[in-house]
């Protein structure tokens, strides 16, 4: 679809046009592609080439998206990394993961073993030609066990994502997108390449976000940072929001409906760079239906995928580990279901666990849980006991605490037995990362932490 870098391309057909929304100037495609080329050619000086592995340590900002594009166009695998993770971590997977240089973009005296890149702006214009199937990103994903793995992207693959999300979200000039999640995060990657895809606009702000989302028409978000932004009120321009993350309350779409916004939802992967199903919200249980290039397929209660989306592969030692099975598809661990010719997920096959010999889905708890209108979310995870093996845990967000008492009782003719939660505990601030999900691992080791302090 393009002949070129994106970038490149809107500013051959568009170059006057606006294209990157920062805090204090707004770049047209003419403007931004200067900035990455200069950047690009700074790379280049400093060694970086083709299918080289960088990583990327930073945060959201300017500097981080220009500094991604330009890696982008010397033809490196790009690795963000959330600057939060250990520095061991860190160093265990970079051998692995055969990674050759590092820009960190925090003030940080951290010491990497990998070559350090400099962030400088240096004459000249250097680009390697476009190459779509070209490998490009490599983003970890958030395995149940073990170290995360390291799905690898195409830049074709990341445009088949975005044209399957656009085919049901109207995004063009002058419409803007705010860059709302981590590039460490599919998520946040999958509205990069929406923006490059459409050559509408993007906005890249470090102001808190009712300010961030300021003229913007489009951004990604959670519930609650919408329940947020709707209770307080705050002035939105906002037309669509695709959320994700927890389950969506129709009275948030209800709410975001009066104020002229469209809400969509549905179900991601990052093996499947974001979105595989999507609809636009309304309370129900499903995800919708496979946007356009993906196909869905249910085998023995298991989710199975194929889309033009899909990685190339996880990456180890230089190579590329098949994602598909012998079939030729991915077999996801997610148990799905067909209600009316829309996929519901019922949960993860790994989230399964028993209680008195019942088995118990955390997602279907949380779904009837995530009901009650002061609740913003919910994460219902195993505690070991003596008794009945594993008792169910409730850990939630929501206005006050003081509305956990409620709640147990609330619930009692709504859930079994074996489903209703023997405690209930106040989401802790500590668990949130600010990316799109709260690791279930994190939460059930602090539920027990809870009960040993005790």
């Amino acid at each position: 679809m393009f002949a070129d870098w994106p970038w490149r391309h809107w500013r051959a057909v568009q170059g006057d046009r606006p294209a990157l929304r920062l805090d204090d100037v707004t770049l047209n495609w003419t403007a931004l592609c200067q900035r990455v080329d200069s950047l690009a050619s700074g790379f280049q000086q400093q060694g970086v080439a083709e299918g080289d592995g960088v990583m990327l340590r930073a945060r959201n900002s300017e500097q981080t998206l220009l500094a991604w594009l330009a890696l982008l166009q010397c033809g490196a695998r790009i690795l963000p990394v959330n600057p939060k993770l250990p520095v061991g971590l860190l160093e265990s997977l970079a051998p692995g993961l055969t990674l050759t240089f590092l820009l960190d973009l925090e003030d940080s005296a951290q010491t990497f073993s990998l070559t350090p890149l400099r962030l400088v702006e240096r004459a000249g214009d250097f680009a390697l030609p476009w190459q779509p199937q070209r490998l490009a990103s490599m983003t970890l994903t958030s395995g149940s066990t073990g170290l995360p793995k390291a799905a690898v992207h195409t830049c074709a693959a990341h445009l088949a994502s975005a044209q399957g999300v656009l085919a049901l979200i109207s995004f063009k000039q002058p419409d803007c997108w705010l860059l709302s999640l981590p590039l460490f995060h599919v998520s946040g990657q999958g509205i990069v390449w929406r923006w490059l895809l459409s050559g509408a606009q993007l906005a890249v702000s470090e102001r808190p976000l009712a300010q961030a989302l300021d003229g913007c028409s489009h951004a990604s978000l959670v519930p609650t940072q919408l329940w947020r932004l709707l209770k307080d009120n705050v002035s939105l321009t906002l037309c669509a929001v695709l959320l994700g993350g927890a389950a969506i309350p129709v009275d948030l779409t209800e709410q975001a409906s009066r104020q002229g916004i469209a809400t969509f939802c549905g179900y991601g992967l990052t093996e499947f760079a974001s979105t595989v199903c999507a609809k636009v919200a309304d309370g129900g249980d499903d995800v919708g239906v496979p946007l356009p290039g993906r196909a869905v397929r249910l085998v023995d209660g298991e989710v199975w995928l194929q889309a033009d989306s899909m990685a190339s592969g996880y990456w180890r030692d230089g190579q590329l580990t098949p994602l598909v099975n012998d079939e030729g598809w991915f077999a996801t661990r997610d148990r799905g279901e067909w209600r009316d010719g829309r996929l519901v997920i019922a949960g993860r096959l790994d989230n399964l666990f028993f209680s008195g010999g019942e088995g118990v889905q955390p997602e279907a708890v949380e779904r009837v849980i995530a009901r009650h209108p002061q609740v913003r979310q919910v994460f219902v995870v195993p505690l070991d006991d003596a008794e009945f093996g594993q008792r169910p845990v409730a850990v939630v967000e929501c206005e006050s605490p003081d509305v956990l008492p409620a709640l147990a009782v609330w619930t009692k003719d709504k859930l079994a037995g074996f489903q209703q939660p023997c405690r209930w505990l106040a989401l802790p601030e500590s668990i949130k990362n600010g990316g799109i999900k709260i690791s279930r691992r994190a939460l059930q080791r602090w539920v027990a932490e809870q009960r040993d302090e005790e």
